[in-house]
């Protein structure tokens, strides 16, 4: 959603919104799902059309009004190291009605909209396109458990059990030594995979990953 804002406002509207607002705002009809247990990425994008979200960047950055809460995991950032987490999973922060204190706009007023949301058809030409024209896509795939010792190259699942699913984002794509790959964003921080970044094989629904994708437009008015 930030990078369609910046994308389709020719880089005049460049800032972060809110993962924050998403985790622990999207309740009720738009509930995005559990929190930090998981969610719904459809969802999580219909909250932005209806609700707007406000704008956060990470932990470490307070940037905006609502910046993340929870600190990250056993890494480095800057000159700030990050101990290992106690527990896999933690308490999803309570939904704030304000911004943070000493922010100088009002928390309604520093909402960003979207005015569009798709549930993308299981084509790649299409998912290609969208990324092409308007910016990255979210995208939901199943995770196993050879997913789960990923370190590089280009992912297709072998072996293991079904773990869950993962939303991550569509960056882009490429071929390597002749095979296609959809180049990937996931969350797990810089230090996963390359450099917080991964590639899965293209054109087969690896995963479930091009069966499972939404985009939608922002509001720039």
């Amino acid at each position: 959603m930030s990078d369609r804002l910046c994308i389709n406002s020719g880089g005049m509207i460049n800032t972060v919104l809110s993962a924050e607002e998403l985790l622990s705002c999207c309740t009720g009809v738009f509930s995005c799902g559990e929190g930090c247990a998981g969610g719904n990425v459809f969802k999580a994008w219909q909250y932005w059309q209806k609700h707007g979200l406000p704008t956060g960047g990470s932990y470490e950055s307070q940037f905006g009004c609502k910046p993340y809460s929870i600190a990250p995991c056993d890494t480095v950032i800057g000159n700030i190291t990050f101990p290992g987490c106690l527990n896999s999973t933690v308490q999803t922060p309570s939904c704030e009605k304000r911004c943070k204190s000493g922010y100088p706009v009002e928390l309604d007023k520093d909402r960003h909209y979207g005015v569009s949301v798709d549930q993308l058809p299981n084509r790649q030409i299409e998912i290609q396109s969208d990324v092409m024209l308007n910016g990255p896509i979210s995208a939901t795939m199943e995770v196993y458990d050879d997913f789960l010792q990923y370190t590089t190259g280009i992912y297709v699942h072998l072996t293991g059990n079904k773990q869950g699913h993962l939303s991550v984002r569509i960056l882009g794509w490429g071929m390597y030594e002749g095979v296609p790959y959809w180049l990937l964003a996931n969350s797990w921080g810089k230090q996963w995979g390359e450099n917080g970044t991964f590639r899965v094989l293209r054109g087969v629904n690896e995963c479930g990953l091009e069966a499972n994708c939404v985009s939608g437009m922002p509001r720039l008015g």
